[in-house]
């Protein structure tokens, strides 16, 4: 299974959404329009705008309004995309250089506050208030997900809590509005509309505990990043949190003083691979993203059943068991 299966329903209106969007970015700046052109090409799966699409279409179906929900979504999307790449100082991004790496900081964090304020603006020209309503509170938990993650990571104290929360305003705040905005565009219906916010919320919790999994156990020819890359950057996730209240206070020192140090866990990342492993940090980790998997689906059950709601329900599945 891939993501062209779980589309199936909507693939005639994500052809339209792309054609769409590419109008949506047009401008007469020439150095924009070529930087708009590239981000266009390293386009990902575009999952957010596959949410909308679905979501509006089990509420009913897809309307023009849609289609300038899935835009505004994905031009925040590419616009947080941008500004990560510069704060993280990343060169890569979908295996191809970052905007950064090729027009360096200052014109990546322009064009990101360009596409954020086109998203705004495409909103603004469309009376699509509500919408704006639903993207500022996303931008607002993912701005407070970062810094938390910041502030946790320098002290080392970051708890299963603050990984969650973290995790659910980073990612799953942007695919909880995505479902929900689907499903605005097209109802008003608020059991509705909580409904699919519940579930990209919950698919989205389980999106990054698989996510952080793959850092353990993912083949990088597959995945695209290096094992253990997570532990070299000193990110701290789900398996490793678990093994450390696991441990004992002497193995908890002996871990953490390889985390505190840049040299340590470039040449020591491995050592903390299986030391997780060890611990059941994997087994665990596994069974809460089950967890939440479980609850996406609970929060659709009481939409008809048609085929929209079985690739909901596919979409599930194929988080929980992709490999890369």
């Amino acid at each position: 299974m891939n993501l062209q299966d779980v589309a199936l329903p909507v693939t005639e209106e994500l052809d339209t959404f792309r054609q769409k969007y590419k109008t949506a970015l047009k401008t007469d700046n020439s150095l924009v329009e070529k930087v708009v052109r590239y981000i266009l090409k390293q386009q990902g799966k575009q999952i957010r705008p596959l949410l909308v699409m679905l979501g509006a279409k089990v509420c009913g179906g897809v309307q023009e309004k849609s289609y300038r929900a899935a835009i505004m979504v994905e031009l925040l999307h590419s616009a947080t995309l941008i500004h990560d790449d510069v704060v993280d100082g990343a060169e890569m991004r979908r295996g191809l250089p970052s905007i950064n790496a090729l027009w360096k900081n200052k014109i990546s964090v322009l064009i990101g506050d360009y596409m954020l304020s086109k998203g705004l603006l495409f909103s603004l020209d469309h009376r699509d208030y509500i919408f704006l309503h639903m993207v500022s509170d996303a931008v607002k938990r993912m701005s407070e997900g970062e810094i938390l993650q910041i502030q946790k990571t320098r002290s080392l104290d970051i708890t299963e809590e603050d990984y969650l929360r973290v995790i659910s305003d980073k990612t799953a705040s942007l695919l909880a509005t995505s479902c929900a905005m689907g499903a605005a565009s097209v109802t008003e219906d608020e059991d509705k509309i909580q409904a699919l916010k519940n579930y990209g919320e919950y698919l989205g919790l389980a999106f990054q505990i698989r996510d952080d999994l793959l850092d353990y156990t993912g083949d990088s020819k597959k995945t695209g990043k290096q094992l253990g890359i997570d532990i070299k950057d000193k990110k701290i996730t789900l398996p490793l949190i678990y093994a450390l209240r696991k441990s004992d206070r002497n193995e908890q020192k002996r871990i953490k003083s390889i985390l505190k140090s840049a040299r340590k866990r470039a040449i020591k990342s491995r050592e903390v691979i299986e030391f997780v492993k060890a611990k059941g940090g994997l087994e665990y980790a596994a069974e809460v993203a089950e967890g939440f998997s479980a609850k996406s689906l609970e929060s659709i059950a009481a939409f008809e059943d048609n085929d929209t709601k079985r690739s909901l329900c596919l979409l599930v599945d194929f988080v929980m068991k992709r490999q890369s």
